[in-house]
């Protein structure tokens, strides 16, 4: 979950340089064409849970109607609390002008001192936005009360999502408009509405779809609301799993995007995956239900442990990112879901043959513990159907690694490998004499936001580049197309170690550098890139620990 770190990372801005850019990735018809469906999966979800509730009251079942309830109203009222306590904090630093606004501030006023960057046209234009401010206190006064209730009621009313989902739509118009001068706003409000929603579809989706199926195994029949919601829930799972990876991909310019074709691959795997899940765990719920919850506890406790093993960089702290890995774990009770740097083709392989023989007990439990009512026809076609989904949806996993994955397709010779993942090293950190920063304001070699992958810089490298390096292997997946750095406006350099793919980056999860981001995107005529401290070679290591 974003939250804000312990202390607040040094910032600073570089000036502008003048080669030329390529061109960046503008938002596009068929972004707002996936925000809209984002937006009629997110409705159809909930309104056939809502419809189903009530219909099971007043079939007078209310055992059904008071599950079906609690699945959908328990995990609203936590993300609304979450998506509240996120817009009351970026909220209370807009108003207050809290530390990491005149931290912005003085980096701005430091930098257009040094350079050209924030001089001329841009400098009247916030004189002239301050004398406003000052002279308008009271005007102030009543929009950010009239803010602030219009958040109150539309989290009241279980709405944060589709705000968040139209403003995101509005910021990409808005960029569309006036180039990338919104650009990372954009990309933040994006990051929220899919951190939100994945928590929201584990939280109530998988469980309202393991319920409805388990009600359907039990009585036998379908009635047409049971099969909707049952529906919504899993297309809405596959759905988030699969957008969630897309945005955090966009959000990374070290890694190339996700096309919308690998995008809906993807989301068919998860969906014929988790639909044999939750197939299999309604079918032993029916008759177990005991046994059911150790086995979720069980399973749930034994992948959390496996992750925190893993030693994920995901928060800032200590014990949110004790709470990500358990949200995780829940996650794991699924589907696949990666969490570190690195080949996951060992990992994956693992957890997939741990789910298989997972599904192979529970549907074998209830083949041969089923009530008499049960017909061998039937018990059959039920099995067949579980066999049969995650077989497709294994499928569809192969289609995705082998022809549609971002990074290039895995060969066949190389599935089994899993020498690289045990011995796989950090890359070394680029360095381009056109983003490079001047000696006398950076001391350290920064590291950008672009990080090449099989390129020319990597092998024949800089100081200290043999440390890091190793001797590609035969066979290797296709090397993806190479990433050309930004070189173009100002750069804001975080003295903070970046993190590692999959987990965001540190300013879309601190929200005060976030916040710092978007008073310098404002303040500058161009939107500002973003430089990390590298930790290149083992000598730059020492320095800064001992520093630190």
């Amino acid at each position: 979950m974003a939250a804000k770190s312990d202390g607040i990372a040094a910032v600073s801005v570089l000036p502008e340089s003048p080669a030329p850019s390529p061109a960046v990735k503008r938002y596009s018809l068929p972004d707002c064409c996936w925000t809209l469906a984002a937006l009629l999966v997110f409705f159809s979800d909930g309104a056939s849970d809502l419809w189903l509730a009530a219909d099971y009251y007043l079939r007078r079942d209310y055992w059904w109607f008071a599950l079906t309830l609690v699945f959908i109203v328990v995990p609203s009222v936590v993300v609304q609390a979450l998506s509240f306590r996120w817009f009351a904090y970026d909220y209370a630093e807009e108003d207050g002008g809290g530390g990491g606004a005149a931290a912005a501030a003085a980096v701005v006023a430091a930098a257009g001192a040094e350079s050209h960057l924030l001089g001329g046209k841009g400098a009247e234009q916030r004189g002239a936005g301050a004398a406003a401010r000052s002279s308008g206190g009271g005007g102030r006064t009543c929009c950010r009360a009239c803010v602030w209730l219009f958040q109150s009621l539309v989290h009241i009313l279980q709405l944060a999502q589709v705000w968040r989902y139209v403003h995101a739509l509005y910021l990409g118009v808005q960029s569309r408009w006036r180039g990338d001068h919104s650009y990372w706003r954009m990309m933040f409000e994006s990051a929220d509405i899919s951190m939100l929603r994945l928590l929201e579809t584990f939280l109530k989706s998988a469980p309202q779809l393991v319920l409805q199926l388990s009600i359907i195994v039990q009585t036998s029949q379908v009635l047409p609301l049971q099969g909707l919601s049952a529906s919504a829930s899993l297309v809405s799972l596959a759905w988030m799993v699969a957008s969630y990876q897309k945005a955090l991909r966009d959000s990374r310019d070290d890694k190339l995007p996700m096309s919308y074709k690998a995008v809906v691959v993807q989301m068919l795997w998860h969906l014929f995956t988790v639909g044999a899940r939750t197939m299999a765990f309604a079918l032993f719920v029916s008759i177990f239900q005991l046994y059911f919850g150790i086995f979720i506890v069980a399973h749930w406790c034994a992948m959390t442990f496996w992750i925190i093993q893993g030693e994920t960089d995901f928060c800032m702290s200590k014990w949110e990112e004790i709470i990500y890995n358990m949200m995780v774990g829940i996650v794991y009770v699924f589907c696949w879901f990666s969490v570190r740097e690195g080949p996951t083709r060992c990992r994956l392989l693992l957890y997939s043959l741990i789910v298989l023989a997972e599904n192979v007990a529970l549907t074998a439990a209830w083949y041969l513990y089923r009530g008499p009512r049960t017909s061998d026809f039937y018990a059959v076609v039920v099995v067949c159907v579980v066999a049969c989904s995650y077989a497709l949806g294994t499928f569809f996993m192969f289609v995705y690694y082998c022809l549609l994955h971002p990074d290039g397709p895995v060969s066949a010779g190389n599935l089994g490998c899993c020498l690289e993942e045990a011995g796989a090293v950090s890359e070394p950190c680029p360095l381009s004499a056109v983003s490079a920063p001047p000696p006398d304001v950076v001391s350290s070699p920064p590291r950008t936001l672009q990080r090449t992958k099989g390129g020319a810089e990597q092998e024949t490298g800089g100081e200290g580049a043999d440390v890091f390096q190793v001797r590609p292997l035969a066979g290797l997946r296709t090397p993806a197309p190479r990433l050309t750095p930004k070189t173009e406006g100002p750069v804001i350099r975080i003295d903070l170690p970046r993190k590692q793919y999959p987990a965001w980056d540190a300013h879309f999860i601190d929200r005060r550098l976030r916040k710092t981001i978007l008073v310098l995107e404002a303040a500058s005529p161009v939107t500002p890139r973003i430089q990390y401290r590298c930790l290149g070679t083992p000598k730059e290591v020492m320095e800064y620990e001992t520093t630190v």
